[in-house]
């Protein structure tokens, strides 16, 4: 590295270190956001060393970043960096229906296959079984973890059954290990939606494997709001290199080659292929396999997360603490207990929390709890889409429900979540159980109903005397 381009680093953490320097909390005027991203003066130098380059695609950090990545997930290196975790889901779904299968003797999905998927989560884990022609089966979840149990996702296959995409809700895991082994047995796709769970963990045998192992795919998201950042960006994790090659043609237009940008004849016959109707000797660069897309990244965003990966540790530890002493806030007090339960982890597994979520108790208003919240500055998410078969997006559309959707329903209607971003610290945690007394109290019909009894139990008295 030269003497300039290290000033020039030098200078940019010296910059980030002025300009970013964390400012006090102050309770009631901070507002304590429900997920933010956790940046430093490393960060900044990645990304200007980076564009210091002025090499705006993928290069040196995207594949340092593609690299580093499967570790994470004890996979090979199969990863593909994309533009955010939405076109992640996308690609893993997409790739399912890629033509190219048929290169490796597999049949590839096609429209009015089934999919199972859960009734309550985000948009974009059911939007890609949509957009390929395929039909989504929706079962419940689990009131108490807020994921699907396993036995109710095998109860719903059906010879019509080709691929279950499912997410592990807020960090917490779903027992993938469990379906995993169920899908080998009978050829069924699996795509683990790994957005908000980086680093959660089942045990299985002993040992403690990361979600993402267990699927034909993993998708992950660096959204700011997620586990690491890259502003904009996530990945796919590929169970193997036959389904990378698929993928990564989806991801790159649909091409045949694999050449990475600004590189040519990697294969060492670019000239020399003879593929589908087209001339022989066609130009390897423009010949396309798959009816695919362009969804890379840049190498500016990779080079964040070369950077953010290196914290990932310590992010993991500090979510899992700040959701201890949340949860232990809440369960060992007298009052809040009163009014929330916590969900809990499923069994066998050890989240990396994205949230902590709780469900009101009767007698709670949930809608103006929140509201009492966010005006005292503390942030809240409900739980994503609710019931997404209420959505008005999808009101119209065909699609299949096993069993009732009475948990999910029950979710929407008295569930939501808190942050345990690794942003947060002793005081902000104070002023948030503080609030949640202060919000559940004031919006309790149950205490509610108890003063008027009371004051009509003083006047009454008050009468009689």
């Amino acid at each position: 590295m030269n003497a300039d381009r290290e000033n020039i680093l030098e200078a940019s953490r010296a910059y980030y270190r002025k300009q970013f320097a964390a400012k006090p909390f102050e309770a009631g005027k901070t507002y304590i956001p429900v997920t933010t991203k956790v940046m430093d003066e490393d960060d900044l130098a990645s990304l200007v060393d980076a564009s210091l380059d002025m090499w705006l695609t993928a290069g040196r950090f995207s594949r340092e970043f593609e690299a580093a990545l499967p570790k994470y997930f004890e996979r090979k290196p199969n990863a593909l960096l994309v533009n955010s975790g939405s076109s992640a889901n996308l690609l893993a779904m997409s790739s399912l229906g890629a033509p190219m299968w048929q290169d490796y003797d597999k049949v590839p999905m096609k429209p009015g296959d089934e999919v199972i998927t859960a009734a309550a989560g985000f948009p974009t884990t059911l939007n890609p079984i949509l957009q390929n022609g395929w039909k989504p089966v929706f079962v419940d979840v689990d009131y108490e973890t807020l994921n699907v149990r396993a036995e109710d996702v095998i109860a719903a296959v059906t010879p019509k059954t080709r691929a279950i995409s499912l997410a592990h809700t807020l960090g917490n895991a779903y027992r993938a290990d469990i379906l995993s082994a169920f899908c080998e047995k009978q050829g069924i796709y699996l795509v683990e939606d790994c957005c908000d769970a980086f680093g959660t963990t089942i045990r299985l045998d002993g040992k403690d494997r990361p979600v993402g192992s267990f699927g034909d795919y993993a998708t992950l998201s660096f959204y700011p709001a997620h586990h690491i950042t890259t502003g904009e960006g996530g990945a796919v994790i590929s169970r193997d290199s036959k389904f990378k090659r698929v993928a990564e043609s989806m991801r790159d237009w649909g091409r045949d080659c694999w050449c990475e940008p600004g590189v040519d004849n990697t294969c060492g016959k670019r000239f020399g292929w003879n593929l589908g109707q087209l001339p022989a000797g066609y130009d390897h660069k423009y010949t396309y396999s798959n009816i695919g897309y362009n969804l890379k990244a840049t190498d500016m965003q990779a080079a964040i997360g070369v950077s953010q990966l290196k914290k990932l540790p310590a992010f993991i530890a500090a979510r899992k603490t700040n959701w201890k002493i949340i949860r232990e806030g809440i369960v060992n007090s007298p009052v809040l207990s009163k009014f929330f339960s916590v969900v809990e982890a499923t069994k066998g597994t050890d989240p990396s929390w994205f949230g902590l979520a709780l469900h009101c108790l009767e007698g709670v208003n949930r809608e103006k709890l929140v509201s009492f919240l966010e005006e005292h500055k503390v942030g809240t998410r409900m739980l994503f889409g609710g019931n997404l078969t209420k959505q008005p997006a999808y009101k119209d559309l065909d699609f299949r429900v096993v069993g009732s959707l009475q948990n999910t329903d029950r979710i929407m209607a008295n569930t939501f979540w808190i942050g345990v971003h690794p942003a947060l610290d002793d005081q902000r945690i104070t002023y948030m159980l503080e609030q949640l007394e202060a919000g559940a109290k004031k919006v309790s019909s149950r205490l509610q109903s108890q003063a008027v009894s009371t004051t009509i139990v003083q006047e009454s008295t008050e009468q009689l005397t």
